[in-house]
């Protein structure tokens, strides 16, 4: 029986504050991902989901529990090991792109696949056809401030891909979009996930986005909790 692609036991986060008091930000979660899946969380503004989500990407640690990837426990990982996971395990698309502006579109494609040692052939090869595929055919030269926003972040969702990852988590992915970028963007979102087998983890306020999920997870109280439906996101 294969392990789940992502599972978090015990997850929690305690953080302090300028007086020294402990602020308790995950208290305990539980979470099991299966391949294929794709999983929505809500909630409240400062209520812990995107510390969650960077706890299961490896860009940060628990204060207790663990979290697994393909039944391999983060714990039991080195740091370099924990760097392989988020280059070629796990493919991040932020609110945010961050691209690299002094390179191409293509170059900031390619380069997860140059960082995990791929020949520079075999990445551009790869580069061209997931760009080719997110509607970018025409812009692989044409460098972050020469594209709009929204083919931005088509780009940010290609480098996350690029990689074949096991799991993509995205927060917020269309918060600084229009509506019609934001659609394509889910639209695009839900295609590579079906196609590729590649569990999804989205954080969103977006309703329709969340609707699309086969779960919908609310943060609350540190807290996972599982609703009916969209029609039970608060």
């Amino acid at each position: 029986m294969m392990p789940p692609v992502l599972e978090a036991s015990g997850v929690t986060k305690v953080f302090h504050g300028g007086d020294g008091r402990p602020l308790t930000v995950l208290a305990g979660v539980d979470l099991t991902i299966e391949r294929g899946e794709f999983i929505a969380v809500v909630g409240e503004s400062g209520s812990g989901k995107s510390t969650l989500l960077h706890i299961l990407g490896a860009l940060d640690r628990p204060t207790a529990g663990d979290v697994s990837l393909a039944g391999v426990s983060y714990r039991t990982l080195s740091p370099a090991g924990l760097a392989s996971v988020r280059n070629a395990k796990v493919g991040f698309v932020f609110q945010f792109h961050h691209l690299l502006r002094e390179f191409s579109a293509l170059e900031n494609v390619m380069m997860p696949m140059l960082i995990r040692g791929d020949r520079r052939d075999q990445a551009r090869t790869a580069a061209v056809e997931i760009l080719g595929r997110v509607g970018l055919a025409d812009r692989l030269t044409h460098r972050p401030g020469q594209l709009s926003g929204g083919e931005q972040q088509r780009v940010a969702l290609a480098r996350a891909v690029v990689n074949d990852p096991a799991v993509i988590l995205a927060d917020e992915p269309s918060g600084n979009l229009d509506h019609r970028n934001s659609e394509l963007l889910h639209d695009l979102l839900h295609e590579i996930v079906r196609q590729q087998q590649t569990s999804l983890i989205v954080v969103t306020h977006d309703r329709h986005l969340a609707g699309r999920a086969d779960r919908i997870m609310a943060m609350e109280d540190g807290m996972l909790v599982a609703l009916a439906g969209v029609e039970a996101i608060p």
